[in-house]
């Protein structure tokens, strides 16, 4: 998730002690991804998988290999996410290790809607002309070297070829080019170290000619590296190099070039694995509907036909050695065993040859015994004239539910990945592009959304999606966010405004211009965001995996033991015979105990407790603004005992607003103004733009025209002119900044500041601060020349739901404490409007992090929600940290959960979800282990002795069946999940 930046949102006093890099001071996240530079990322769809047992065996066989990283398979998603060393592995090599591990593997093509790339130096090749001597090269290396984001540059006269290494996020290859140019050279890029694969569907491709003609044209396009057609699907990947040729241009060109007779398309990943999904429930239900009708057959020439004289007397007819019946059910249950049935030998073959086990081999052992004493008996009762009693249609009822539950499984699977295929569904198919050159208007066209290229300008329509993420160039609207952050007012877009791609434009036609497209784009990284968090394992689910390990073993070595107990007892007499004298001996009496107990043993339900339940909640979780980023931080958040808040722009609206200035020394309020905004207007920090906004209009209002952007141009135009020049300005991190005017120095900062430089604070001037800071306002003392003059105060209000959410997390036992740079004064007046006793203030940015690991010290789980600009290392070192109010550049590296909205409510949601999730996952534990602590000795017989009922191994088999089935119903539940109302956490009756 590297390429996910932190967005620097309106602060207040706490931003400006320290600049703190997102993972500046967390040096285990750091190594972390240092380590992962430079590796290989694959998505790997993986088919076959049954079980946890499965899974665990995929992951065994890819971290065996040599260069592999780390990987990790998700059961739901028959996915494996790997990453490995490029030098020592390759894709090959992936697919080769799972398919030796039995399952068939196929490398899913990086997509430019789902694979976010790192941040990285890229290598670019250009073509240098007009150089004419060493001067020239030193000329040409001096002016890329100055380049900002330009890392290396060598140029060579010989063959007028220039290698620059360069930040593709700090500079283009455009700019590159346009600096050489500028130098008085000709210049253009010839190739980079950046390649993209993407998969083309091609419509028009009938023919082997029609092959032909594609390979020629892609043989002509300049960047692209190596292609593949697949004929038989109508599709063609491509490696290609992004800074040399675009993705559009390669598909214009395929138009073109054959005069519109191929037309190629973008295929959307997701949709490819949708159509595996409702391939595999295709291909389930004919397998089902094969062994249904074949059984049903079996099922009634055992069970009713016998109740019939003039059909029993025509099946106990014989056809040479045979009975017709038997012979009719032998055939049927054949077809059933033996090609209906194959995936299960299938399955259970490679698990075996891998030393694993599965539900599989559970099916086979089951199915096969039964098949196998009934072929024995057939035979023995052809040949010697007494027929034992057969059992074809447990085999073949046995195959028929486990295929039954298995299709139903997987169409209730489906429904778990229901949030990210509305997510994908949100992005709109096409986009309108405005055709312009040289700004001149020339049409628009009709192109694939997924074509769209930043700086592109867009048309959006009234009630159409916004194809990309950007901004108004022109017109204004009114848009509806919600499907992307929650919130449910529409938010009005004028010129400058910024867009999210993916949400619906309401009312009026806008033009937009394209930031970020592919996998930048806010719904992408949403998207990616979820897939990640549905692919990480929860750590309660470490217990299913070792259940599953071992469970198929202790199954087989009970079965053995339920045979060999009841074999025993009736051969030694120990019970009546009247007890086995359905089945004629004790041995078929005793083998269907044995087999019942192997095939109603079920460890898929144990499997899908868990990631299926993660899966729907982090689904959930996103449809409500809450983004979730793995299994692990979900379960951490149910045990939060203490949630730390950042008191600007998470308590308060970060939006701070000057309330009173006032000035004690002969000074006019309009020329201390003037003093303070200009030694202010160098700064960056939301306080000094407060300062400056306060004395602009103090002096200009009324005086500035009626339209926004004349009064944008107004303004600067004015500012420019009206403040006083500024020399030697420095900032100075947690108590202000310091500068000199007029060749006199001004201090504009805090207490600590003024008093350090030998200023003295008049008891006037102390007396109106502590009444300042005692109502909640933040206290700006200003000395000039050595002399105190004013002080300006400054207030952020609280947001509106601050103080009910405190008091909503109190009632949910949890003990809330807040954390800020401010003044004791001030904190404490703010604290206690909002319900907190606990306060820790004058702590900096850096200091947060301590105050999280005190309260660790005892064992508790402690959750930090901070707005991640500076609050990033406590974001880091909290149990659950929670950045909130992201905005559009969602800050997730340092943080456990994202709240999309800039809503406190969001973090009762996030609590709230993750005990009912939790709770749920008990539940499917629960009840996946009651079944088989219950099921097991009933199917064994243990209830046979008091109600002489014999569980037939077919019921068995279907209870199997519907065991899975129920946990992966169960967890649908959450579907259902609704944010809790803040009067209902505090009890309040609505009259």
């Amino acid at each position: 998730m590297a390429h996910l930046q932190l967005t620097a949102l309106a602060g207040g006093a706490d931003d400006e002690m320290e600049e703190v890099a997102l993972l500046g001071s967390y040096d285990v996240e750091a190594g972390a991804v240092d380590e992962e530079a430079g590796m290989r990322r694959v998505q790997v769809r993986v088919a076959g998988m049954t079980c946890s047992a499965c899974t665990g065996a995929v992951e065994a066989a890819l971290s065996a290999r040599r260069g592999v990283r780390r990987a990790a398979v998700s059961l739901l998603q028959n996915r494996a996410h790997v990453v490995f060393d490029p030098e020592l592995a390759k894709d090959e090599d992936i697919v080769e290790a799972i398919e030796d591990a039995g399952f068939e593997a196929e490398i899913l093509p990086d997509s430019t809607v789902s694979q976010p790339k790192s941040q990285k130096t890229l290598s670019g090749q250009f073509r240098i002309g007009g150089m004419t001597c060493a001067a020239c090269v030193n000329s040409v290396e001096g002016i890329l070297q100055k380049l900002p984001g330009v890392k290396r540059a060598v140029v060579a006269l010989a063959t007028s070829l220039g290698e620059v290494e360069y930040d593709p996020s700090a500079i283009s290859k455009d700019e590159i080019v346009q600096a050489i140019e500028d130098a008085g050279f000709d210049a253009a890029l010839l190739q980079s170290s950046e390649q993209d694969k993407v998969l083309l569907s091609v419509s028009g491709l009938h023919t082997e000619g029609d092959v032909d003609v594609l390979h020629d044209i892609l043989k002509k396009i300049e960047g692209l590296r190596q292609f593949g057609v697949n004929f038989a699907n109508s599709e063609v990947e491509i490696v290609f190099d992004p800074e040399v040729v675009g993705l559009r241009q390669i598909v214009d060109t395929i138009e073109m070039e054959s005069s519109d007779r191929l037309k190629a398309h973008v295929q959307n990943p997701y949709l490819r694995a949708a159509s595996n999904d409702a391939q595999e429930a295709s291909k389930t239900l004919h397998l089902l509907r094969t062994s249904l009708l074949l059984s049903i057959p079996v099922f009634f020439i055992r069970m009713v036909c016998p109740h019939i004289p003039l059909v029993s007397s025509s099946l106990l007819m014989h056809f040479g050695p045979f009975r017709i019946g038997d012979l009719l059910k032998w055939i049927l249950v054949s077809v059933v065993q033996f090609i209906v049935g194959k995936r299960f030998y299938v399955a259970a073959y490679r698990a075996l040859r891998h030393g694993s086990t599965n539900m599989d081999v559970l099916v086979v052992i089951g199915t096969t015994a039964s098949y196998v004493y009934s072929v024995c008996a057939l035979l023995y009762g052809a040949f010697s004239g007494f027929h034992p009693p057969i059992y074809f249609e447990t085999s073949a009822m046995i195959i028929t539910f486990v295929l039954f539950g298995k299709y139903l499984e997987v169409l209730a699977k489906g429904k778990t990945s229901d949030a990210i295929k509305k997510l994908v569904e949100l992005a709109p198919a096409t986009a309108l592009l405005l055709m312009k050159d040289k700004g001149k208007y020339l049409g628009e066209k009709e192109i694939d959304a997924s074509l769209v290229q930043p700086g592109d300008a867009l048309k959006v329509l009234p009630g159409s999606k916004i194809p990309a993420d950007g901004f108004v160039i022109w017109g204004t609207s009114h848009v509806n966010e919600s499907m992307v952050t929650g919130e449910s007012v529409p938010i009005s877009k004028e010129i400058s405004s910024p867009v999210i791609g993916g949400t619906m434009n309401l009312h009026g036609v806008l033009h937009i211009q394209a930031t970020k497209v592919g996998s930048g784009t806010v719904l992408s990284q949403i998207i990616s965001l979820v897939e990640t968090a549905q692919m990480s394992k929860a750590p309660i689910q470490k217990f299913a995996d070792y259940v599953a390990s071992i469970f198929v073993p202790i199954v087989i070595t009970l079965s053995l033991l339920t045979f060999l107990a009841w074999f025993l007892c009736g051969w030694l007499g120990a019970y009546p015979n009247s007890w086995s004298a359905e089945t004629s001996n004790c041995f078929v009496f005793s083998l269907m105990f044995s087999i019942s107990v192997v095939v109603i043993a079920c460890p898929c339900a144990l499997g899908l407790a868990t990631p299926t339940a993660v899966m729907v909640a982090t689904g959930v979780g996103a449809n409500h603004g809450v983004l979730v980023k793995g299994g692990d931080a979900l379960e951490r958040a149910q045990n939060v005992q203490y949630v730390i808040f950042d008191k600007t722009g998470t308590l308060t609206q970060g939006k701070a607003t000057v309330t009173t200035a006032k000035v004690f020394s002969g000074m006019d309020l309009g020329e201390f103004l003037t003093l303070v905004a200009s030694a202010e207007a160098s700064s960056e920090h939301p306080l000094a733009k407060a300062i400056l906004d306060h004395a602009f209009h103090f002096h200009f209002f009324g005086k500035l025209p009626s339209e926004k952007e004349s009064i944008k141009k107004r303004k600067e135009e004015i500012l420019s002119q009206w403040l006083l020049d500024v020399a030697d300005f420095s900032a100075l991190p947690g108590k202000g900044i310091q500068c000199w005017i007029n060749g006199k120095k001004i201090l504009v900062g805090n207490r600590a500041l003024i008093t350090e430089n030998g200023v003295n604070i008049p008891d006037e001037a102390e007396h109106f601060l502590v009444d300042m800071e005692l109502s909640a306002k933040t206290g700006i003392l200003v000395a000039y020349d050595d002399g105190f003059i004013g002080l300006i105060g400054i207030t952020d209000p609280l947001k509106r739901e601050a103080a009910v959410v405190v008091q909503g997390l109190k009632k949910m036992g949890v003990h809330p404490v807040m954390v800020t740079g401010d003044n004791w004064r001030t904190a404490q007046a703010v604290a206690k409007e909002v319900g907190i006793e606990d306060v820790r203030a004058e702590v900096m940015p850096a200091g947060k992090a301590d105050v999280i690991r005190s309260l660790q010290k005892d064992g508790s789980v402690v959750a930090m929600v901070g707005d991640g600009i500076n609050d990033s290392p406590a974001l880091a070192a909290a149990d659950v940290g929670m950045a909130i109010g992201a905005g559009t550049d969602i800050a997730i590296e340092a943080a456990d959960y994202v709240l999309v909205r800039n809503n406190l409510e969001d973090v009762i949601t996030a609590i709230d979800l993750s005990r009912k999730t939790f709770s749920r996952i008990r539940w499917n534990y629960f009840f996946a282990m009651a079944y088989n602590v219950v099921a097991i000795p009933i199917a064994a017989g243990a209830l046979f002795p008091f109600t002489g009922v014999q569980m037939p191994p077919w019921l068995a088999g279907a209870c199997m069946a519907f065991s899975s089935v129920s946990v992966v119903c169960s967890s649908l539940l959450l579907r259902r999940y609704t944010k809790p109302r803040l009067t209902t956490v505090l009890q309040i009756t609505v009259e």
